[in-house]
């Protein structure tokens, strides 16, 4: 740890992790593996509390962040100090935090190297050092604070703090609010979210503490902003966990778990910043990017209508269906196609039937519609596999500049489906991908219950994306079947040969393109054929197989050899063969050009 000089700005250096430090104190195991001791002056008598600021690439908020530290009222500058965590930094964050302190000789600053492991780890680094120098000076009641390099804190907010430390408060809570700038320049529905969602968190918090917290709390939050605690508090509940984030909330349940009421009082204010891209891999930044695309990249269906969509299309339209003894329902499924065919919108579209047994071929071709059997097209791959090969071999065989793909067990299918598919991308060069959402009843018997449908979208899809992917969390349905994407796109991306494909494009599009490029079109309701759980089942698997290969890469799932479906029953015992290979991108082979219009 260092002491920024202070009247003059020093030679600027980059920041990073380096060597371990030794253990500080034998308390509770301080240090943290990659953080490092700058060299720190001893703290003066009159310190009562340290304020860690944990920092990485953050030279374009660190001054203002310091500035409103330095500005504080009704305080003397020695009752307080600041520990900035510069936590592999590739930016000049240090820099601009010296020139702060030279602007601000009052301030006592420090800089302290973090471990590169993520905020919670920079966050334990300072909040380590800070508890061991207010013990250093007999405070075990002074108070350990830390609030974020993109936070501009309150000018009394030291005073509020400590004000309430007077009055026994163990931790606090600071109440942090969205810049009003930056506030504003956020798509309209989004502060309107997060006002639901505060007032939610707000009634959780009262039903979950007891009398003397719930008398504590003006308002629901603790966060990283804004929190405090007393040094022997924090050395009774064992530190911080230094998760690489959400390590407040991990703060929060250590601090309920033995008991310590927090103080959340109004008086106590921190402004953060509205930026969607954080440093964090969870937290306001991620709310605030899945809200903000949730506004911006959620479309109504209705609003796309035939001739308004002619308007604006400037190329080439293809429509592939795959389909499976849909007998029943797809006569229709082309019926309500065969406008947009007749008036252009639509300019090559496929059936490609896996072999249907119930008549699905020789309704198809009654309507005109060229029907390939999917083991014809790409013959060189051998039999087809799956839904995916068949989306794979439809897309080898056709050449439309956006290509749509539509299930064709639909009850209720109309044209407003594919209007809705290719209006978000006829109107923005932008959007590559549009998945379609809908709400799905299950009609068990003569009973409909309403957005029971979608099983392995709740059970597996959606539970999986919130893990692992969440900035894409706010696809209602990210295993749809209805889609609609640019050729370039698709023809980028390899296909899981089975069920997998879904998903697998939607990850494989938020990898090559980013989640502005992806959208959802409400389509209304969609009732479609349910499958049994047996099926649901090697579904489930086969998504989780292409979803794992993009999180954990594909070598890690190929060490688990996936294939074999283990079924025991009562009276028997199966195993079934799940399809998890994938065919290549087809923009990597030559003699997969497309061909097909023209």
């Amino acid at each position: 740890m260092r002491t920024a000089p202070r009247g003059t700005p020093p030679p600027r250096s980059s920041c990073g992790p380096s060597e371990p430090a030794p253990r500080v104190g034998d308390r509770v195991g301080a240090a943290v593996p990659g953080a490092a001791d700058r060299g720190l002056a001893a703290p003066k008598a009159e310190l009562e509390m340290s304020v860690v600021v944990p920092a990485r690439d953050e030279e374009a908020h660190i001054a203002c962040c310091l500035d409103a530290l330095a500005g504080q009222m009704n305080v003397a500058h020695d009752r307080y100090e600041v520990l900035l965590v510069l936590d592999s930094c590739t930016d000049d964050t240090e820099g601009r935090a010296i020139e702060s302190a030279a602007a601000h000789p009052e301030l006592r600053l420090h800089l302290l190297e973090g471990p590169g492991r993520g905020t919670g780890g920079a966050r334990r680094t300072g909040m380590e050092a800070a508890c061991d120098r207010l013990l250093a000076v007999g405070r075990p009641d002074g108070l350990i604070a830390s609030t974020d390099a993109d936070s501009v804190v309150a000018p009394d907010w030291v005073a509020a703090q400590l004000a309430a430390a007077a009055t026994g408060a163990k931790a606090i809570g600071g109440r942090v609010e969205i810049s009003a700038e930056e506030r504003a320049a956020l798509p309209e529905e989004v502060p309107a979210m997060r006002d639901e969602l505060a007032r939610a968190r707000w009634t959780t918090l009262l039903q979950g503490v007891g009398d003397e917290e719930a008398e504590l709390s003006e308002h629901w939050q603790f966060s990283g902003a804004s929190l405090a605690l007393t040094a022997a508090t924090y050395v009774d509940i064992g530190g911080l966990e230094p998760r690489p984030a959400l390590e407040d909330e991990a703060l929060e349940r250590a601090l309920r778990s033995h008991g310590i009421a927090i103080a959340r009082p109004l008086s106590v204010r921190v402004t953060t910043s509205a930026r969607t891209k954080g440093r964090a891999f969870r937290g306001l930044s991620r709310d605030l990017e899945v809200s903000s695309w949730l506004a911006r990249r959620s479309f109504e269906g209705a609003r796309y209508g035939l001739e308004g969509l002619m308007r604006l299309k400037s190329g080439t339209v293809t429509v592939i269906l795959p389909a499976r003894n849909v007998g029943e329902t797809i006569g229709a499924v082309l019926a309500a196609l065969a406008p947009a065919r007749r008036r252009g919108l639509i300019d090559e579209l496929i059936v490609v039937d896996a072999g249907s047994t119930d008549g699905t071929q020789a309704i198809a071709a009654t309507h005109g519609v060229t029907v390939h059997q999917e083991d014809e097209l790409s013959p060189e791959y051998g039999p087809a596999r799956g839904k995916g090969d068949a989306l794979w071999r439809g897309l080898a065989a056709t050449s439309g500049d956006i290509v749509c793909y539509l299930d064709t067990d639909t009850h209720n299918f109309s044209a407003d489906f594919v209007f809705g598919l290719l209006g978000p991308l006829f109107e923005n060069p932008g959007i590559h991908l549009v998945k379609g959402s809908f709400r799905r009843p299950l009609r068990v018997g003569g009973a409909e219950l309403s957005d029971e449908g979608g099983r392995v979208t709740e059970l597996l899809a959606r539970p999986f994306i919130n893990l692992y992917l969440p900035e894409l969390a706010g696809f209602v349905q990210p295993l749809a079947g209805e889609m609609a994407a640019r050729r370039s796109l698709l023809e980028s991306i390899s296909f899981p040969v089975g069920y997998g494909v879904e998903i697998a494009v939607l990850i494989d599009a938020l990898r090559l393109e980013g989640i502005d490029a992806l959208a959802q079109v409400d389509l209304g309701v969609r009732y479609n054929t349910h499958q049994p759980l047996s099926e649901l089942g090697a579904m489930a698997y086969a998504v989780l197989a292409a979803a794992s290969a993009r999180v954990h890469g594909a070598d890690a799932i190929e060490a688990f050899a996936p294939g074999p479906f283990v079924l025991p029953g009562r009276d028997r015992f199966g195993v079934r063969q799940i399809a998890t290979e994938e065919r290549p991108p087809l923009n990597i082979s030559p003699e997969r050009a497309p061909r097909g219009i023209g």
